[in-house]
């Protein structure tokens, strides 16, 4: 079992920058895909980023590609988002998912763990 906590959420201006964090519980983190997703008020959760077992692979959302990098250092069971150039619409509230393997799920069935998820509010 895996238990997710994120944190570094918070409000910034728009075109700045947040990095957010996710500790995770457990001795077998390196064996787990860890994931970023994030959902706007009324909209339904979406995909942000995700990294692979060891952080040499990653993916990431249409809309935030180029702007958020996703890290983690599997010796303090701790997964990051940097986030740069914020805009209004990256407001959501922000959640840290793992799931067992080595493949690059973007979708949300495909992770079993969650975090309770931080706020990012972004101001124009």
């Amino acid at each position: 079992q895996v238990q997710l906590v994120e944190s570094g959420g918070g409000l910034v201006q728009a075109g700045g920058s947040l990095r957010l964090s996710c500790a995770a519980s457990g001795r077998t983190f390196s064996t787990y895909t860890m994931a970023w997703f994030r959902q706007a008020p009324g909209k339904e959760r979406e995909f942000v980023a995700a990294i692979n077992w060891n952080g040499g692979s990653s993916y990431y959302g249409d809309s935030v590609k180029g702007r958020f990098t996703a890290s983690r250092d599997n010796a303090k069971n701790t997964v990051d988002l940097r986030m740069n150039s914020l805009k209004p619409e990256d407001t959501a509230v922000y959640y840290c998912a793992a799931a067992y393997g080595s493949t690059l799920w973007i979708r949300i069935s495909d992770y079993a763990h969650w975090g309770q998820g931080t706020q990012v509010t972004v101001s124009s």
